[in-house]
């Protein structure tokens, strides 16, 4: 009989309970007590919750506080020297966050993005005197916590492959010792949890599809081979890509007890299902997408799933979801707002256990047993395909004649260049923000009443203008050269302008965790996308008026709005893409037309998106580089284009982001030590570049003399009319009292600097 099978569950709770918990002990409103029985309860809620939706295989250690990596590195002792004399939570969090006090400032460990998803993880530190070893066996805990609850988990953990490979080492280390060590390490804690009799446990290596080399598969078979010694039964799980035919012969022989494939993203014959289970005790298929939130096709999934279980033993298959569902929300049924008819299309985490849990019963009792179900789920399926919206023949024609002029700009950056400066006359080093200052609970709580209409809308736009003023006022005593506006009106850098372009809806308890206790609430493109009106001209417009000195625009690029969006699953998403592009070209016309000289087109997800297959990036490159300058071409010569970008590995992609030919590019960059600039060193950029020297994602207030030689250091590769000035990323969740003396001694660096160049 099939199994139904989890491999993660949402952390932050269907509240984010998990972001009130984190925020409540940062501020010190809780102590470690409270923390721990607080999150304590939210775990078992989770662990009943998934028990009563008939979930057989239930994860457990996929909760952490702040990051699965993170816990990882502490499980194994891998902590960065700079973090030793600490303990318990103080250090853990100090890891995640940096640790700011009167006598000592520790900047935080890098954060990137967990393959091609929005989840931010840390990024492990590897040091010449780390020896990795087990620590204090929380994944024991966590299961035994679970089982005073008489529910059987199984715990799941990043496995070794990938944890290796995702780490960074800034001084010279022996790998292979420092590798065979872990391996040790992990060995000790599978023979711990054999021995309270743990029958199964999942081992995530999503690295290990990704065109891996022959020495690669090699160090896999040993690997697993020591680590299936004496330990609970071994699922060892790969998700987010397509296995090359390199990976699967290799995951056909490795000793583990069962293998777990994303069936969403990698297309998988029922005889290569047949023949990888052969010689397994378990084959868990990943058939529900766990990064979407539209109802799966249950009747398409089934026929697939019948036919691979009549080419093997129906006691070897467990179903599940594609990958872990922390990357969709809690609970559909809590949205009580959206239109009815839209609402039946979603699946969140809780009804994607649902429709596991409907397939493992077709398939082990006969689909007669759930032909409600099935049916009910073919109907929705049809009402989406002939919703009215989904197809708009206006934007169809015009998508028809785009043409190749349309996505050029007109001249060369060099004689922009000379046109922008003569009409913007800005320093050297100039200085600037990435766009949003911080947002208080009070512009918060006033965004909200408005949306709720319990204050007027000429009461909101008064406050909006008092907060826009201050900012203004602020950068300017500041001696910032080029403003941005605050954004103290926008909720989300995506949702704002999925609230006001058609082909989009939003939720209210569409919560997804970013990190730590950051969370997003993308919104969902669901049909053809337009522009009916403005979007940003008027607050724009209205703080340009308040200054002299040039006020960005600023826009979020559609690649970014399409990445950080739930889409549409009917069409490609080069299409859907296209589509924003159009909207953010009519939106840059007004803005320009509006006398505004300067525009920023965020892309941070730009990188983010590339597929984690190589032999796909050409084509990836080839449309989001279009689209972007199809949004971004339509200007005269002396409007500047800005673009950002943060949370990127740029040194194997930075060809691509010269195709953008935007003027002037800002990069996350000071967390990572400046890695950005060695991409520089074989690749001559031509345009402008901020790579960021405030680290915005920490409390820490950098000094003057950090930033100072950050910008030194980018001079070693950038012409000093290259360089600009500006923080890592926009501003919205840090506090005035951090923000204030950071940009205070950033300013001064960039002014320390032109006296040196003047």
């Amino acid at each position: 009989m099939a199994t139904a099978s989890n491999l993660g569950f949402p952390r932050i709770g269907a509240n984010r309970e998990l972001k009130t918990y984190l925020e409540n002990y940062w501020n010190g409103h809780a102590n470690d007590e409270t923390f721990y029985e607080h999150t304590s309860k939210l775990r078992i809620k989770h662990w009943k919750l998934q028990k009563s939706a008939g979930i057989q295989h239930i994860p457990s250690y996929d909760a952490p506080y702040y990051d699965h990596v993170l816990d990882v590195l502490e499980l194994f002792s891998l902590i960065p020297f700079r973090f030793r004399h600490l303990d318990g939570l103080t250090q853990y969090f100090a890891m995640a966050r940096g640790l700011s006090t009167s006598v000592e400032q520790i900047p935080a460990m890098e954060m990137t993005k967990w393959f091609d998803t929005n989840y931010h993880h840390i990024t492990p530190e590897f040091e010449k005197d780390m020896h990795p070893q087990l620590n204090h066996n929380k994944v024991k805990e966590r299961y035994l916590e679970a089982l005073q609850y008489d529910i059987q988990t199984r715990p799941v953990i990043v496995g070794p492959l990938t944890l290796f490979q995702l780490g960074k080492s800034y001084e010279s280390i022996d790998h292979s010792l420092f590798l065979q060590q872990l391996i040790e390490a992990y060995h000790e804690l599978l023979n711990e949890l054999a021995a309270i009799h743990i029958p199964w446990i999942q081992i995530d290596e999503p690295i290990f599809p990704l065109n891996q080399q022959d020495d690669f598969y090699d160090m896999a078979e040993k690997t697993y081979t020591l680590l299936s010694k004496n330990s609970p039964k071994i699922l060892f799980t790969t998700y987010f890509s397509q296995l090359n035919k390199n990976a699967l012969a290799c995951l056909k022989s490795l000793p583990c007890h069962g293998i777990h494939l994303d069936c969403v993203r990698g297309d998988y014959t029922p005889d290569t299902i047949a023949s990888l289970a052969k010689e397994k005790e378990a084959i868990s298929l990943g058939v529900v997408n766990g990064r979407n939130i539209w109802r799966a096709d249950l009747k398409h999934i089934l026929s697939y799933l019948t036919i691979c279980s009549e080419k093997l033993d129906h006691e070897k298959l467990m179903i599940a979801p594609s990958c872990s569902l922390l990357h969709v929300p809690v609970d559909a049924s809590l949205e009580e707002k959206i239109d009815p008819h839209l609402h039946t299309w979603l699946a969140y985490a809780v009804e994607k256990l649902g429709e596991v849990r409907i397939l493992t019963k077709a398939l082990s009792e006969g689909s007669a047993s759930v032909n409600t179900a099935l049916s009910e789920n073919q109907h929705i399926l049809q009402d989406k395909r002939q919703h009215p919206d989904l197809h708009k023949k206006e934007l169809r024609a015009r998508m028809a004649n785009i043409k190749k002029e349309d996505t050029i700009r007109q001249t060369s950056f060099r004689e922009r260049r000379t046109l922008q400066q003569k009409k913007l006359k800005l320093p050297l080093f100039p200085c600037t923000t990435i766009g949003s200052f911080p947002q208080t609970k009070e512009i918060r709580r006033v965004r909200s009443d408005f949306r709720k209409r319990k204050i007027p809308a000429h009461e909101y736009e008064q406050i909006i203008q008092k907060e826009t003023t201050k900012v203004i006022n602020f950068q300017e005593d500041l001696g910032m050269n080029v403003l941005v506006h605050g954004e103290s009106e926008r909720n989300d850098m995506v949702e704002y302008f999925g609230e006001q372009l058609e082909g989009f809806f939003s939720t209210q308890h569409g919560w997804v965790q970013s990190y730590g206790s950051r969370c997003v609430k993308p919104p969902v493109i669901f049909a053809d996308i337009m522009r009916p009106t403005p979007m940003t001209v008027k607050w724009i417009s209205y703080a340009q008026s308040l200054t002299e000195l040039p006020v960005k625009g600023m826009l979020t690029g559609p690649t970014t709005i399409m990445q950080w969006s739930f889409v549409r699953d009917d069409i490609p998403r080069s299409e859907v893409a296209r589509q924003l592009a159009l909207a953010i070209r009519d939106e840059i016309y007004d803005l320009e037309k509006a006398g505004i000289s300067i525009i920023q087109v965020d892309e941070p997800a730009f990188r983010e998106a590339l597929p984690l297959q190589r032999s796909q990036w050409n084509e990836y490159i080839q449309w989001s580089t279009e689209c972007f300058r199809l949004a971004t071409s339509g200007v005269a010569d002396d409007t500047q284009i800005h673009t950002h970008m943060c949370y990127s590995e740029f040194n194997d992609f930075i060809e691509a982001i010269t195709k953008l030919d935007a003027d002037v590019i800002s990069i996350e960059s000071s967390r990572s030590g400046m890695e950005l600039l060695k991409a520089f060193t074989t690749v001559a950029y031509p345009n402008a570049i901020g790579p960021g020297i405030y680290d915005i994602h920490s409390p820490n207030i950098p000094d003057q003399e950090h930033m100072y030689r950050l910008l030194k250091d980018a001079l070693r590769v950038l012409d000093k009319e290259q360089l600009w000035v500006n923080p890592d990323c926009g501003l919205k969740t840090r506090k005035w009292k951090e923000v204030r003396p950071s940009l205070q001694n950033m300013v001064a660096a960039a002014q320390q600097l032109r006296e040196e160049y003047m």
